[in-house]
């Protein structure tokens, strides 16, 4: 028998309207950031530290500017990645200070064929104000 979760956590989204927004706005961002390979917009969408799961290893990033950026270019030289598309954005846990989103992204070749479908779950959370990427873990490379 599973427990009841905590009082201030339910299955049932609990953000409110405009801070959802805001997250899936800082989501959308960080698309673009990274499809730019901009390290600066990265770090800014992100609170620190910052855990990463990916690749069966778990990072902990502890300050900006330590988000390597060497990935890119191995995907680019391995599979010829141009960009990357969220195929999915789905809130599946929430409370007003923290949600959970499932996604879907696809990475593609400058000639748009597909290298491959991947999910993650990232976490954001509201810190001084400001809702963030504190999370991400990720089936991909």
């Amino acid at each position: 028998m599973m427990p009841e979760p905590a009082a201030t956590y339910s299955v049932e989204a609990q953000i409110s309207p405009d801070d959802r927004a805001r997250c899936e706005d800082v989501l959308t961002r960080w698309m673009a950031a990274l499809n730019r390979y901009d390290a600066a917009a990265m770090d800014g969408l992100m609170h620190f530290p910052h855990v990463r799961l990916a690749g069966g290893a778990v990072t902990i990033y502890q300050q900006a500017g330590s988000n390597p950026m060497d990935l890119f270019e191995r995907l680019r030289k391995q599979d010829g990645w141009h960009h990357s598309a969220w195929d999915e954005i789905r809130l599946v846990q929430s409370s007003p200070v923290k949600a959970h989103y499932a996604l879907r992204y696809t990475r593609f070749r400058a000639d748009g064929s597909v290298i491959g479908v991947y999910d993650s779950l990232y976490v954001l959370s509201l810190l001084n104000g400001e809702w963030k990427i504190q999370s991400r873990s990720s089936f991909g490379p």
